[in-house]
């Protein structure tokens, strides 16, 4: 969930190009894949953040694959129901998983009886940094200024999150560092990150966390005001807005989205399907578009690679869960 800076960077056209070396010798052994259309399961409602980034992303590897991709939206219980969906799907390659933290997440919750590990691991792809956002005219004007706000308001402050979710560990991290008592502040629920911005526009609620592709254009018009960025650089799309690190906040988050298959697809058939991603995410202008439009890091890593990477995760998100008491 952190990176870290120029490495981070430079590190997406590197992990590319290794990606492709260690894939290789597998997609040549199989080159009869696909044949037919590949469906993308999204567990998340239609123009969200994971929408607008895969979409993108798909299209970029659609050449590369020879088959159309289709986009199916399953959202529900925190994710769970479109990653039930895949995970009893044939184990073929013809369908796929959309994934983050949240899967991980419900499972901690209790919502689940799987987690990462139920599934095959196609690639990781991007990390998109959060932004703790207000409406326009708020009297908040950068994150640090919340914690005064905080201690001086009659009513509590209202914090949009999604229950269970990323953006709940990060304001409770938030929290922490900038030394704001959770049993000080108002969390207000929400099935979904786009509620959560239409909440904010009208002004039902004081802050949320939210990012580059839900509410870029909205921080362009002045609709929406980012009040810092958690990442360990100031965001190419939003030069002018501090990090948190920068107004003494130490932390840095990002939602890490990847592609999951179902468990024992065939090992040729997931380097195939990686093949075709990272060679879509080496195109320049999708490179472009990723880090200044969508705030995201590409961050490639394949196969097993993936795979090591959400077991650190999990075994990060243990402890933290353990904090919100969850039931696991």
């Amino acid at each position: 969930m952190t990176y870290s800076g120029r490495g981070a960077w430079r590190y997406l056209r590197i992990g590319v190009v290794s990606g492709l070396l260690l894939i290789a010798g597998w997609a040549v052994a199989s080159d009869s894949f696909p044949q037919k259309e590949i469906t993308v399961v999204i567990p998340y409602v239609a123009g969200g953040p994971t929408d607008v980034l895969l979409r993108d992303i798909f299209r970029a590897a659609q050449p590369y694959l020879g088959q159309p991709v289709s986009v199916e939206y399953m959202p529900g219980s925190g994710a769970v129901r479109g990653a039930h969906y895949v995970k009893e799907a044939a184990s073929d390659g013809y369908t796929l998983l959309v994934s983050h933290q949240a899967l991980d997440l419900a499972y901690l919750a209790g919502q689940a009886s799987f987690y990462h590990a139920h599934f095959a691991p196609v690639s990781m792809l991007i990390r998109t940094v959060s932004i703790p956002t207000t409406y326009a005219g708020h009297s908040a004007q950068k994150a640090s200024d919340i914690a005064a706000l905080v201690s001086q308001r009659a009513r509590p402050l209202a914090f949009g999150i999604t229950h269970n979710s990323n953006d709940h560990f990060f304001w409770l991290q938030f929290f922490e560092q900038s030394g704001i008592s959770p049993a000080d502040v108002l969390m207000v629920y929400f099935p979904d990150m786009t509620s959560q911005v239409e909440a904010l526009l009208a002004r039902e609620i004081d802050f949320a966390m939210l990012d580059m592709p839900s509410s870029g254009q909205l921080y362009t018009s002045h609709a929406l005001t980012a009040l810092g960025v958690a990442s360990s650089e100031r965001l190419p799309g939003l030069p002018h807005v501090e990090t948190l690190r920068e107004q003494g906040i130490d932390l840095v988050n990002t939602t890490d989205r990847g592609i999951l298959a179902p468990k024992d697809t065939p090992p040729e058939r997931l380097a195939i399907l990686a093949s075709a991603l990272a060679q879509a995410i080496n195109d320049t202008q999708l490179r472009y578009r990723l880090a200044y439009d969508y705030g995201s890091l590409i961050d490639y890593r394949p196969l097993a690679a993936y795979s090591n990477y959400m077991d650190e995760q999990f075994h990060v998100l243990v402890p933290l869960a353990e904090q919100v008491h969850f039931k696991r």
